[in-house]
């Protein structure tokens, strides 16, 4: 079987890498390579950066609803095209097609949407005073540059793309080596609509090649990079010294905290979700569940028992909730976290082993859903990130050891609290230190409100008027009369 052949876009045209060399990209619920990926380097760089550079005086000059009407056709494009691309983004990743197809798709067109809509309502301040009126305009930074993970490929492609497109900058999109096809086959659909030549170029590679290539050049405006906090401390270190902006959302180790008065129910169904969603690889999954002591055996009793039901298999049947790692190599490192809970003392509840399906995909890389138990805050399983289908179950006292706990951590993205005690769930909402606090619930996202981490999750804002902020350049002007 011919390997498909993903291409770079740069200046408008789909091409292949200037070097010759390229990357295979795995089928990770076969286990079987069936594509090619460009492994770029500084030379495609640097020609879609000239590409881009050519082109940000026109889009720049364009009106928000000249903007927004190309950013429209393109989530109409996508729309158009959302099983087919619901279909490749699993195959890719790993994950359920249903997932792809009622949340990953869908969100891309609607990010898109939002922030077409964002820059066209979007106002300057003004200030007056006597004799004075100050006001001020928010112009576009130039060329800027966009890293993506692999978790949620188009999802998180587009969100960063977006309002960079919206508010008039040029953009080189970098979309993670391990799941590229649905940005290759976003390069099309930007074709089609017309999307001016050099206005997005995307760039395909490695983080240590295609990455560093793309942070080390010198007249890039601006860095958002969503990944690891590794690699995270990496390109804050490159870029930082340039004095460019930058954004970085990376790890987290977030806690769901279960008072015993909460709705156990809704809490329950909520913790399926919120810890084995596409198979753990989601930056807001909690993976430390806290619960209150006379809950805690009543809660882990009924998770265990609720974990155990969940199918695990073959990415394309309906009913399946958990699909494959996204890769061979972070399957492994699942593995090997799940064995240093062990050997730090945690107690396997479920779960925890590797599982192989019959059929198309039983050299593919599945992990039963796995809870572990009878572990310390402060050990390793606790305090790093496996970013898998594992959680963690420790019990807590009181609302005071409960925000020790959640907040001895190096992260801080997200948190769940689930209480009836709208006071307590206040008092525990404003002294918990992460970015992002959700009350009885879990993932719910409203893409006007800001979203990022304190600590080692990151560094900035995305989001409505945060992401429109962050990818503009604030200039005010005074005027005496």
């Amino acid at each position: 079987m011919s390997l498909i052949e993903i291409k770079n876009y740069i200046n408008g045209e789909l091409t292949s890498p200037l070097s010759g060399e390229w990357l295979p990209n795995v089928d990770p619920a076969v286990g079987e390579t069936y594509s090619q990926v460009p492994d770029s380097d500084e030379a495609d760089i640097e020609a879609a950066f000239n590409a881009a550079h050519q082109a940000h005086p026109d889009w720049a000059s364009r009106s928000a609803e000249q903007r927004s009407e190309i950013l429209l056709r393109i989530a109409d494009l996508i729309d158009q095209n959302s099983e087919e691309l619901a279909e490749i983004e699993s195959r890719d990743n790993g994950k359920p097609l249903t997932l792809a197809r009622n949340v990953d798709i869908p969100r891309c067109s609607t990010n898109l949407r939002h922030f077409a809509a964002t820059m066209v309502a979007y106002g300057s301040q003004s200030h007056a005073s006597k004799g004075v009126l100050n006001y001020t305009l928010r112009q576009p930074l130039g060329v800027v540059g966009i890293i993506s993970p692999w978790n949620l490929p188009l999802y998180l492609f587009t969100w960063k793309i977006a309002p960079a497109l919206a508010a008039g900058n040029c953009v080189i999109g970098k979309p993670s080596e391990i799941t590229p096809m649905t940005a290759f086959r976003f390069s099309q659909l930007c074709q089609q609509a017309g999307l001016p030549n050099g206005v997005l170029n995307v760039v395909h590679g490695s983080g240590a090649r295609t990455g560093n290539a793309l942070i080390h050049q010198p007249e890039i405006k601006a860095i958002s990079f969503t990944g690891g906090t590794v690699t995270g401390r990496h390109v804050a270190s490159i870029v930082a010294p340039q004095f460019k902006k930058l954004s970085l959302e990376m790890g987290g180790k977030n806690p769901a905290v279960v008072f015993d008065d909460c709705d156990f129910d809704n809490k329950l169904d909520k913790t399926m979700l919120s810890s084995f969603s596409n198979q753990g690889q989601i930056c807001l999954c909690n993976s430390r569940i806290l619960v209150q002591q006379p809950l805690y055996e009543k809660f882990v009793e009924a998770l265990v028992a609720r974990t155990q039901t969940l199918k695990v298999g073959d990415p394309r049947e309906p009913d399946t909730r958990l699909g494959a790692i996204v890769s061979e190599p972070h399957f492994r490192k699942i593995l090997a976290a799940i064995a240093t809970a062990q050997a730090e003392g945690g107690r396997i509840r479920c779960g925890g082993v590797p599982l192989q399906p019959s059929g198309r995909c039983q050299n593919g890389f599945f992990i039963q859903p796995t809870v572990i138990t009878d572990l310390p805050n402060d050990c390793s399983t606790n305090q790093q990130e496996i970013f898998g289908p594992v959680v963690t179950v420790q019990p807590f006292v009181d609302e005071a050891h409960a925000l020790q706990l959640a907040n001895d951590s190096q992260y801080g993205l997200s948190a769940s609290i689930w209480t009836s005690d709208i006071s307590r769930a206040l008092r525990v909402a404003e002294n918990i230190d992460v970015g992002v606090v959700w009350v009885n619930d879990w993932l719910v996202r409203d893409l006007r409100t800001p979203f990022g981490g304190v600590k080692q999750s990151g560094v900035g804002r995305e989001g409505g008027d945060e992401a429109i902020r962050f990818f503009t350049q604030t200039k005010n002007i005074s005027i005496s009369y």
